[in-house]
């Protein structure tokens, strides 16, 4: 959530970002009713508080005659103090959920618009020109059925539509790409970690994925959990509550874990192959740091995504993120989209997402700092980057390192998690 002082000081820097965002610009009137209704329903209930409080050291000390008086008036305090207090309770519920649906603060660098609005930063790499190669590429589920290593049919079978089996190579593969993933990030100075995939709804929420991606958690009823759409959850949730010494930052995690996504809204979207699929597994990193470190940490998260894509020889292009795509938590969004030959289009394979101090806050994340001899307690940042989302990377992998045989040539950083193998090469039919 975003700092009440900023709103109250602030309002129409905090109407500009949910305009830009294409968000209702008449929550921030609403929350700063709510927010003046708080403070005074507050106030009148402390004055009331004292009041009684110092009635209750004069009734002692009457005399019988002012007593009955006094009791009268303490009887009426009682129940002006306990209507004082429910009413400030109504209206801090009614600020809170209010403040819950308010989306970060967009930094001003942000292009505006939708979806199609972002701006491409960089590209690296070279563009395979099949055409002048000789042949025309498959498209990976093609290639994924005759190396053994895709199977959707028997995927859709078991679980319906958008699920798979990753066989042979195909799970060789996956399990070399987070191995190579968890050691890149391992030297980089983040602590490996595998997080829960259920987690209690303050976590799901305190992260911003009840907001406007609501629609994509699936939701355990019976038992109240949530399913992680990424590993960013838990890993935003792991110090929730606690204080953290501002020399210890900052802290890095790299967590894997499988993710959920119901995609909805993607009807017809994507459904060849496994692009888009309602189970897959992801390594991610996440960053806790102090807030005026957070912008070259989210640069930083960015070369680290750019290294692995580099490693793994994809041409790619990185994009800035406008602000109706951004997401309820990030204030700033960088995505590398590497080249997928058969869509003749770059698409989506990491991001890197600076959410400042807005997940921190609803998580009550707090650092311990010292300044000018004095001790200070704030909330600290946040910072999240996807370094390998695995079906999309091996989609992107087979594609654009296919060979006219249907063989697929391993890229040299990836060879040492796969016995040194070179190439994959299609199984006998």
């Amino acid at each position: 959530m975003i700092d009440l002082r900023l709103l109250r000081e602030d309002p129409d820097r905090v109407r500009a970002s949910q305009r830009a965002r294409g968000e209702d610009v008449a929550l921030v009137d609403a929350l700063l009713s709510a927010d003046e209704r708080r403070r005074s329903s507050g106030v009148r209930f402390d004055e009331l508080r004292s009041e009684q409080k110092a009635l209750g050291k004069l009734i002692p000390r009457a005399t019988p005659e002012e007593r009955a008086e006094l009791l009268q008036k303490a009887e009426q305090l009682k129940t002006d103090v306990k209507a004082a207090e429910a009413e400030q309770n109504e209206a801090d519920e009614t600020a809170k959920q209010l403040l819950l649906q308010l989306g970060n603060i967009v930094h001003t660098d942000v292009p505006v618009g939708g979806e199609e609005d972002f701006v491409v930063l960089e590209t690296h790499g070279t563009i395979r020109d099949f055409a002048a190669e000789g042949f025309e590429p498959k498209d990976h589920l093609e290639l994924g059925e005759a190396l053994g290593a895709i199977d959707v049919e028997r995927g859709a079978k078991v679980s319906g539509s958008r699920f798979y089996y990753l066989t042979g190579v195909g799970a060789l593969l996956e399990l070399a790409l987070v191995n190579a993933a968890i050691a890149q990030a391992t030297e980089a100075g983040f602590i490996p970690m595998l997080t829960p995939a259920l987690v209690r709804p303050r976590a799901m929420e305190g992260t911003g994925f009840l907001g406007q991606a609501a629609e994509n958690v699936y939701h355990l009823e019976k038992d109240d959990y949530y399913l992680v759409g990424t590993s960013e959850v838990p890993l935003a949730a792991y110090h929730m509550d606690e204080i953290i010494d501002a020399d210890k930052l900052p802290l890095r995690y790299a967590g894997f874990s499988p993710c959920f996504r119901r995609e909805a809204g993607t009807y017809g979207k994507d459904t060849r192959g496994i692009f888009r699929v309602h189970q897959f597994d992801k390594v991610e990193m996440f960053s806790y740091v102090a807030p005026e470190d957070a912008e070259a940490e989210h640069k930083r998260l960015l070369e680290w995504e750019k290294q692995w894509l580099t490693g793994l020889e994809l041409p790619f292009q990185v994009i800035d993120v406008a602000t109706g795509d951004l997401g309820a938590s990030a204030s700033r969004k960088f995505d590398c989209e590497a080249w997928i030959p058969t869509q003749g289009k770059y698409r989506e394979l990491t991001s890197a997402s600076n959410c400042d101090s807005f997940q921190a806050r609803r998580l009550s994340v707090r650092m311990r700092d010292e300044q000018g001899g004095k001790k200070t307690v704030q909330p600290l940042a946040t910072l999240n980057g996807t370094l390998c989302a695995v079906p999309r990377t091996i989609v992107a992998i087979l594609e654009n390192h296919q060979l006219p045989d249907g063989s697929v040539r391993v890229p040299e950083m990836l060879r040492p998690y796969l016995g040194g193998r070179e190439f994959l090469e299609p199984i006998a039919k």
